[in-house]
């Protein structure tokens, strides 16, 4: 190494060999962006703890810190291609249809000539209101949207499935590509299990296109639609009563116009001596030693983190790279495909009051809100098979809902606190519908700056 006091790769032909490196104080990205470069999404790795114990089991986490930058939008925005994907089954017969088909209105007013909408309907069967295209004449798309007509089953699969189509159909580079899905119902005819569907909406994702369900009315299927919503990496919205579908359906809309950076994909690969016991929001096969993981979109000043849990065996004194990473997105500034390679390093020493410090409260807070999302899980868990009751249920989201509010994650603590006056209430059949929403925005590590 010609600098020790710079912590840098050595290129190298063995995948496998473990590298040291100079600087214990900081951990840095390589394929970083240019001095002065915009781009649409800043990257940041911080580690636990700067040291870990040498010549002795130790465990450590990392954070991996995705914020959307604001630079460089203005007022231009990137072209959505935008397919609604309606539920007009039986059930949608009066108030709730008739408030989506107020949503769809809102969308046309808010499209722009640069814009492409499709639009599907699915019962029994499905269908092509719209194909894919630019909004010419706003009122005539309304007229036909005022025009849907309840049907009878469910068919969401097909539904999906038409809707992606409407969506490859007319892919062109550089747009947002995104499926909106209502529905107040579980899937009755078709393909309907629950493994078929969240893969169907995997393999929709595989193909640059986010799926977002706003499910509503008690029939729906809550942890199939946040299964689904979390694969897809868009969001899952309960909505209480059909009336809020417009509202809610705009915050949805407007998120899509400031999308920063699409289709992450962060691959991490640690040394042969590390083991990776987890990706906190994510399911990997614990021991693995390479792992792909799709992420959420990001918007301009939303920060997207994902934390990671290391041990290490027992390993001599030093600096060392214990495993590194690549992002890779479609950057809504630069409109390219960028790609980040990122360092996880750490310094192995005897010195035990350097492996002791206060863990970086970033990470330890990051941690802390992900496991409060199990403990979400747990009493969603409880409150269905009759393990614990209302009382107790009450008092372990009380302590959530104190953790979101000091983090500042408004959006969840609001949903913890309506399912607790819920609980208060007595009224535990929306309970389950909310906080299985809480979980979801939890497990996909999204926080607003603003």
């Amino acid at each position: 190494m010609n600098d020790p006091n710079r912590t840098q790769m050595i290129p190298t032909g063995d995948p496998n060999k473990t590298q040291m490196l100079g600087d214990p104080n900081r951990t840095q990205m390589g394929g970083a962006p240019p001095p002065g470069g915009i781009h649409g999404l800043k990257v940041d790795v911080i580690a636990g703890r700067p040291a870990a114990l040498a010549n002795a089991p130790a465990r450590e986490q990392f954070l991996i810190s995705m914020l959307g930058a604001g630079e460089g939008f203005g007022g231009v925005r990137t072209p959505l291609n935008l397919c609604l994907v309606i539920d007009r089954s039986g059930s949608m017969e009066g108030e709730p249809l008739d408030y989506v088909k107020r949503a769809c209105g809102y969308v046309i007013d808010l499209l722009s000539p640069d814009d492409i909408l499709s639009i599907v309907t699915f019962e029994e069967t499905v269908d092509v209101l719209m194909p894919p295209g630019r909004i010419l004449d706003k009122q005539l798309v309304k007229d036909y949207i005022n025009r849907i007509v309840p049907g009878n089953t469910t068919n969401l699969y097909d539904g999906l499935a038409l809707g992606a189509q409407q969506i490859l159909n007319s892919h062109i580079d550089g747009r947002v590509e995104r499926l909106v899905v209502f529905t107040d119902g579980d899937p009755t005819t078709g393909i309907k299990d629950y493994t078929s569907l969240v893969n169907h909406v995997g393999d929709i994702k595989s193909r640059g296109i986010t799926t977002t369900f706003l499910g509503f009315g008690y029939e729906f299927n809550e942890e199939l639609l946040a299964g689904m919503a979390k694969r897809g990496g868009g969001n899952y919205y309960f909505i209480q009563r059909p009336e809020l579908i417009p509202e809610v359906f705009r915050a949805e809309l407007e998120k899509l116009m400031t999308v920063a950076a699409r289709n992450l994909s962060l691959t991490l690969k640690t040394a042969r001596w590390v083991n990776l016991r987890q990706v906190y929001g994510h399911d990997i096969q614990p021991g693995t030693r390479e792992t792909t993981i799709a992420l959420a979109d990001v918007e301009k000043g939303t920060e997207l983190d994902v934390a990671v849990d290391l041990e290490f065996q027992n390993h001599p004194l030093g600096h060392y790279r214990v495993m590194n990473g690549t992002l890779t997105y479609d950057d809504s500034v630069t409109g390219k495909t960028e790609r980040v390679d990122i360092d996880f390093v750490i310094e192995f020493t005897a010195d035990q009051a350097k492996c002791s410090v206060p863990q970086d409260p970033r990470v330890a807070r990051f941690v802390e809100i992900s496991l409060a999302s199990r403990i979400v899980e747990k009493t969603v868990m409880g409150l269905k098979s009759g393990q614990i009751t209302a009382a107790m249920a009450v008092a372990d989201l009380q302590k959530t809902q104190m953790l979101l509010i000091q983090d500042g994650r408004t959006r969840e603590a609001q949903e913890v606190t309506q399912a607790i006056r819920e609980l208060q209430q007595g009224n535990t059949g929306q309970v389950e519908k909310t906080l299985i929403g809480t979980m979801t925005s939890l497990d996909q590590g999204k926080k607003s700056q603003n």
